[in-house]
């Protein structure tokens, strides 16, 4: 299992910096047919579902040496992957919003329970997580992990987006979870700690949804944003109900 995550990591790596070279190569050929493959591909990741967003304020944002850097260092993270389908759920150390200290486990209260680890892209928790909280609450319970951010201004930035740097301390953590809150997640939210410790071993980064059922991982989604797909794990919990 771990061998997969390795070639996955290089795999992933390989198809960003080649899909940026091609389409940067296509920008010289024919501008207007690179901006509508790369459209295309932003309606895949949800980029263009976002009103708030436009081509201009994330597009030219793929061509810089900062979104190979992210890429590079996402996928570092991610080789800390210890969760399975079929196995046990890692436990892994986080914050309350209050700055206390507590753990994936002490979520783990009722039989089934789904994680949606994010990062924070216009302040916005996705619809469709929202209507799964509010369809399945009652036969599961939810939880909201707040990641390093992705798209800070100090680092891959998107234009028009949220203020916010990448975080020094915890304390910079948490009040960038606040804003998150703002957004009325349905749900309890809570933050990684400084050692992105949660991301690695949930390979969560930029976001990702996990299913566990009596402690162990039943569903685990693809990493977002192209692998974000909220409709299985309602599939998942429909079963479960």
């Amino acid at each position: 299992i771990k061998l997969s995550v390795y070639v996955s990591a290089v795999a992933m790596i390989l198809f960003a910096i080649v899909n940026v070279t091609l389409l940067k190569l296509l920008s010289f050929v024919s501008p207007g047919l690179m901006r509508k493959i790369h459209l295309k591909m932003g309606e895949k990741s949800t980029m263009t579902q976002n009103p708030k967003f436009r081509y201009e304020d994330w597009g030219p944002t793929f061509f810089s040496l900062r979104f190979i850097k992210t890429v590079l260092s996402v996928n570092w993270c991610s080789l800390g992957l210890e969760a399975f389908e079929g196995h046990a759920a890692p436990d892994t150390a986080l914050f309350t919003l209050d700055g206390q200290k507590t753990s994936i486990h002490r979520f783990l209260k009722g039989i089934v329970n789904v994680f949606y680890m994010i990062i924070i892209i216009m302040c916005i928790i996705k619809l469709t997580f929202k209507q799964l909280v509010k369809d399945f609450s009652d036969v599961a319970d939810f939880l909201v992990v707040y990641l390093a951010e992705a798209h800070a201004t100090d680092a891959w930035a998107f234009a028009n987006n949220v203020d916010i740097s990448v975080h020094k301390n915890l304390e910079e953590r948490l009040a960038a979870a606040r804003t998150l809150v703002k957004e009325d997640p349905l749900c309890p939210v809570v933050v990684d700690e400084m050692t992105n410790i949660t991301a690695s071993k949930y390979g969560a980064l930029p976001e990702r949804l996990y299913v566990v059922q009596s402690g162990k991982v039943i569903y685990q989604g693809g990493i977002g944003p192209w692998g974000y797909n909220p409709e299985e794990v309602r599939k998942v919990l429909e079963k479960t109900n």
